[in-house]
C-alpha cells in the first residue's frame, strides 16, 4: 500500500476544516456547527462521560478483532494447503461472504439480548469472513516446493506454522482487517443504538434523536471518527514491524 506521509495528512485535515468551515458558514444552521464550537463541545463532552462511551466501543472492537484473527486466520491458512477441504467448504463461503453482515444485526441481538456480547458477535462476523478468504487464497498460493524444502530441513508442523504458513499469511489479514475497518465501525454504530447505554452509537443517537445537542452529537462522530483512525494506523503499524519486507525499495 502506499505509504502517506504525515505532512499530506496535515494538509488534508487543513482542506477538510477549511471546507467544514465554509460550508457551516453557508447552511447557517445549529444542524451543522462550525468546527470551533465541535471543538469545544469535544472537550467539554469529554469530562461528561464522552472518553467512557470511547473506551466502550474500543473494547467492543478490539475484541471482536481478536477473537476473528485467532479463528479465522488457522482456518484459512488449514483450507489454503487442503484442497479436499476447500471444494468442501467454498460453496458455504461463496453463499454467506456476500451477504452484509449487518442484516444480522436483529438476528443478533434477538439471539444474545442486551450487552458487549451482540456487539462483539456482528463485528467479529465482518472481520472472520474477510481474513478467512484472504488468507485461505494468500496460503492457498505458497508453492509446494517452499514447503517441502523446510520439511526436508526437519521442520514439523509448529515450525511449517512459524517460518512458512504465518509469514506467508500475515499480509493477507492485515489487508483485511485495513479493508474491514471502516465497515466494522460503521456496523458498531448501528448496533450500539439499540439494547444498550454504552458505546459511541448509543452517545451519538442520544443526542441526535433524543436531546438535540448538534454539538455533542458531532462531538461524537468525531470521536468514532478517531476510532475508525486509530484502528487503521494501528494496522499500518503492524504491518511494518510485522512484514518489513514489504517496505524493501
Amino acid at each position: 500500500m502506499k505509504t502517506v506521509h504525515r505532512r499530506e495528512l496535515l494538509f488534508a485535515t487543513i482542506f477538510l476544516l477549511i471546507a467544514w468551515e465554509l460550508t457551516a458558514l453557508a447552511v447557517n444552521q445549529p444542524i451543522l456547527p462550525a468546527p470551533g464550537v465541535v471543538a469545544q463541545a469535544f472537550v467539554v463532552e469529554s469530562g461528561r462521560g464522552l472518553v467512557g462511551h470511547f473506551l466502550a466501543s474500543l473494547w467492543r472492537v478490539a475484541a471482536s478483532t481478536f477473537l476473528a484473527i485467532l479463528l479465522a486466520a488457522p482456518a484459512g491458512m488449514i483450507l489454503g494447503q487442503s484442497p479436499r477441504l476447500d471444494s468442501f467448504f467454498s460453496p458455504l463461503l461463496y453463499l454467506l461472504y456476500p451477504i452484509p453482515k449487518v442484516v444480522f444485526v436483529p438476528v443478533v441481538l434477538l439471539f444474545f439480548g442486551v450487552g458487549d456480547l451482540p456487539k462483539i458477535t456482528i463485528i467479529f462476523l465482518i472481520l472472520f469472513f474477510q481474513i478467512l478468504v484472504l488468507v485461505r487464497d494468500q496460503a492457498g498460493e505458497i508453492r509446494p516446493e517452499l514447503v517441502q524444502s523446510v520439511r526436508s530441513l526437519g521442520a514439523g508442523r509448529r515450525a511449517l506454522f512459524r517460518y512458512v504458513y504465518l509469514p506467508a499469511s500475515l499480509p493477507a489479514i492485515l489487508t483485511a482487517l485495513r479493508q474491514s475497518v471502516g465497515t466494522a465501525v460503521a456496523v458498531l454504530y448501528i448496533a450500539e443504538s439499540f439494547a444498550t447505554q454504552r458505546g459511541l452509537g448509543y452517545y451519538i443517537s442520544l443526542n441526535q434523536s433524543t436531546l438535540f445537542n448538534y454539538p455533542a452529537m458531532y462531538a461524537g462522530i468525531i470521536a468514532m471518527s478517531l476510532l475508525g483512525l486509530g484502528l487503521y494506523f494501528a494496522v499500518d503499524w503492524a504491518e511494518r514491524r510485522l512484514c518489513p519486507w514489504l517496505f524493501i525499495a
